[in-house]
């Protein structure tokens, strides 16, 4: 499969200073996917909504590259045409290797998702979702840095403040409300004193691209062991990691390791994945003289390890709150579901005059980023302390993989994917899905 090349996106420069050109009804810093959704679903509401990046498209991204039904029905949401004539790789489950076996997984037949995941490089996604934002009517500045948050005398923020790239000139926004989707620096909301819970979960990921025969695949592949030498308990690594097919000749393959990890932040993750990429077959072709780019990294910022996630006219969306599900450190969706709950609180909010019945608006995306996956992430964090230990993630694998009706429960939990009472007659995990999650004290 040959993917399409990804075009330039529509953007323009932003204007020195203070200019009416740069005033909207909502800056939105960060055109990735939470910024990109963010911007399209207040463009099609109507608003004026400038899209500020500080790089230009295509650009790349560290990330695993593949989607579950989730991230599926975001881009679909948003108007993306997925076929596989447009260049995404389809495939029908998750294949997991550990204990020594390998069991496959086809995603669940839901009502509310589709019953097919994706694969896409974000170079290719970034660009297309910035696209959809300005097809959409937003305006979008690229190359442009934002440093510092625009406040009124009241502390309130009412724009940003920051620099061209090209000029190097100082350029600011202002609006009534700003949403930041900066990703895991999250410096905005740092400025306002808003900084990460060291508390709550928080992954690293290496990834590296390389030429391989596995290129073609109908499954994203998930090693929930991995080994340095032949399989034993004292050369187990402290991660899990992934083998996804690009279908375009090669695959992405990387692991993440947990700060709930012995190993987390003393270990030089771009080694460990050689070691472990160096003891998976030779046909696979995943060896340093079949690597097509160095190995790149990034944090991931899992179960809301910033909040507030609203707090005087600043709106955190994405992985600038911690958005990333700690049961599979996946982040697209929910930087994109996160998106377009902030849209919809803004959209809200700005029919209200400014004052108390404008902050009830707006106090409402925190609280639906609550319903949504507060408790769910409560889980996330357990289930993270839990197998930061090998012995327990070996325990877990060694005893689980050989019941598939367990393991296709844990697809679902995992995943985040199953359909809420009301939908449809749910099945006997979605039953208990939605009692564990209504049991769980949400995190905030």
């Amino acid at each position: 499969m040959s993917t399409p090349a990804v075009e330039q996106v529509a953007a323009q420069p932003a204007t020195e200073q203070a200019d009416d050109a740069n005033t909207a009804d909502v800056v939105v810093v960060g055109a990735g996917p939470a910024g990109s959704s963010a911007a399209y679903w207040l463009a099609t509401a109507g608003l004026d909504v400038a899209l500020v990046e500080k790089t230009t498209f295509p650009r790349e991204k560290v990330c695993g590259d593949g989607l579950t039904p989730r991230g599926t029905k975001a881009l679909v949401d948003m108007g993306i045409d997925v076929s596989e004539s447009n260049g995404w790789l389809h495939n029908r489950g998750l294949r997991v290797v550990g204990g020594g076996q390998r069991l496959h997984l086809d995603w669940p037949e839901l009502t509310t998702f589709p019953p097919f995941g994706l694969v896409r490089p974000r170079a290719d996604l970034d660009a297309m979702l910035a696209q959809q934002a300005v097809n959409a009517g937003a305006r979008l500045y690229d190359n442009t840095s934002v440093t510092d948050p625009v406040l009124d005398g009241t502390g309130r923020v009412v724009g940003v403040a920051g620099k061209d790239n090209r000029t190097k000139r100082p350029v600011r926004f202002t609006a009534p409300l700003v949403l930041t989707c900066e990703g895991v620096s999250g410096k905005l909301a740092q400025r306002l004193d808003v900084h990460r819970n060291d508390k709550r979960p928080l992954g690293v990921a290496v990834r590296r691209y390389y030429t391989s025969p596995k290129t073609n695949d109908d499954y994203l592949e998930s090693w929930l062991e991995l080994w340095d030498g032949k399989p034993n308990e004292s050369d187990l690594l402290p991660g899990y990691g992934w083998i996804f097919g690009m279908g375009d000749g090669t695959v992405n393959a990387g692991l993440g390791v947990l700060n709930s990890s012995a190993g987390f932040g003393k270990t030089d993750y771009r080694a460990m994945l050689t070691r472990w990429l160096d003891n998976t077959p030779e046909e696979w072709g995943l060896r340093e003289e079949n690597a097509v780019c160095p190995t790149r990294g990034a944090a991931l910022p899992m179960g809301f390890n910033r909040t507030p996630h609203y707090l005087r006219g600043l709106l955190l969306v994405g992985d600038s709150g911690g958005s990333v599900n700690p049961f599979n450190g996946e982040g697209i969706p929910y930087a994109m579901e996160s998106g377009r709950f902030a849209a919809e609180a803004a959209v809200d909010a700005l029919k209200q005059p400014a004052g108390d019945a404008r902050e009830r608006a707006l106090l409402a995306y925190p609280q639906r980023m609550a319903d949504e996956w507060g408790a769910y992430y409560r889980l996330g964090g357990i289930f993270v302390k839990l197998i930061g230990n090998p012995k327990v993630m070996q325990a877990c694998t060694r005893h689980g993989l050989p019941h598939p009706a367990l393991m296709r429960f844990v697809l679902k939990l995992l995943a985040n994917l199953s359909d809420p009472a009301g939908v449809t007659e749910r099945d006997l995990s979605d039953r208990v899905i939605g009692v564990l999650t209504k049991l769980t004290p949400a995190v905030r």
